[in-house]
């Protein structure tokens, strides 16, 4: 009979205390014999506004102690049906962004080749374009499902086409998504031009402001999204920005008038029966982050990805 690996809970050590991995975890070197697995991307160097997210993994980490194992509003229990452990961090190069690039595709190809489904602590949004070609290759082009103040469709920033800002773009570009099933939720702001959220409306995406969200339930929203996606492999990207900073003030790029913690849940929750094949929470800073809240919200958001994830086959 299988054992399937536990937090460590807080009446067996206390909260301050014990290993600094997601949840308290088992450590593994490696995603063998998992179905999943939290894995840490350190980088900040495709950020451009305010540095901080190579700290956001380690951070999360430390906050997620509180987090116990039962989910009491969904029922979910993964830690008796799944096999999870913390793999640690992907070795980027902090000197070289495009490096690091080929760095991250090919780690994810190796956890990809385990057959775990990743769950990434970020980390800024440039590593989800390398991540989304390693998932291509195993399942061909995805439904996205992502969550963001920002669309992240740059052509370029600063003439580089490799930045926290363009990370769609290059997975559009490489044939990585399934058009019909894009989902953009929560992007507001001011812009360059009146028609920059427009880009990917033009490819066929679903993209929702932040403004259409406002005072209501995402319930209904997320049964469309449903509907939509069907049985397509989909991806979930969460930049920790698309919350209101009353909630998450720890990023790098703010923007005023987001979505509620409860929304975010309503999103998470509202992909239930899904097949996600992967999810990253992204763009934690803990510089700007001085009461843990954003890290400790970006902990229960991935935890919440795990919930999603069905049994492991009798």
């Amino acid at each position: 009979m299988t054992r399937f690996n536990q937090p460590l809970g807080g009446n067996d050590m206390p909260r301050f205390g014990g290993p600094a991995t997601m949840m308290r975890l088992p450590p593994a070197e490696t995603a063998a014999g998992l179905d999943a697995c939290f894995v840490g991307i350190p980088m900040d160097i495709g950020t451009s506004n305010r540095p901080g997210t190579r700290l956001g993994p380690r951070q999360i980490r430390d906050e997620s102690r509180m987090i116990r194992p039962y989910n009491m509003a969904t029922g979910a229990a993964p830690f008796d049906a799944l096999q999870v452990a913390d793999i640690g961090d992907v070795p980027i190069n902090t000197f070289d962004l495009k490096k690091s690039v080929e760095i991250i595709a090919d780690h994810y190809r190796g956890i990809l080749g385990h057959g775990a489904v990743p769950l990434t602590l970020g980390g800024d949004h440039t590593l989800t374009w390398p991540i989304l070609r390693a998932m291509t290759e195993v399942h061909g082009p995805v439904a996205l499902v992502h969550v963001d103040a920002h669309a992240d469709i740059n052509e370029a920033m600063f003439g580089e086409t490799v930045a926290h800002g363009c990370p769609f773009r290059r997975a559009w570009e490489e044939e990585c998504l399934q058009n019909d099933r894009v989902f953009q939720i929560g992007l507001r702001g001011t812009g360059y031009a009146a028609d920059d959220f427009d880009w990917g409306r033009q490819q066929g995406w679903t993209v929702v402001q932040a403004e259409e969200c406002w005072h209501r339930s995402l319930a209904p929203l997320m049964e469309q999204v449903r509907h939509t996606v069907g049985d397509a492999p989909v991806y979930l990207s969460f930049d920790i920005d698309s919350l209101d900073p009353a909630f998450a003030p720890g990023t790098g790029t703010v923007e005023a008038g987001g979505l509620t913690t409860m929304q975010a849940l309503e999103i998470i929750r509202g992909l239930s029966g899904l097949r996600l094949v992967g999810a990253d929470l992204v763009e934690v800073s803990p510089p700007y982050d001085p009461t843990g809240n954003t890290a400790l919200i970006g902990a229960n958001l991935l935890y919440e990805m795990l919930c999603l994830l069905p049994s492991r086959p009798a």
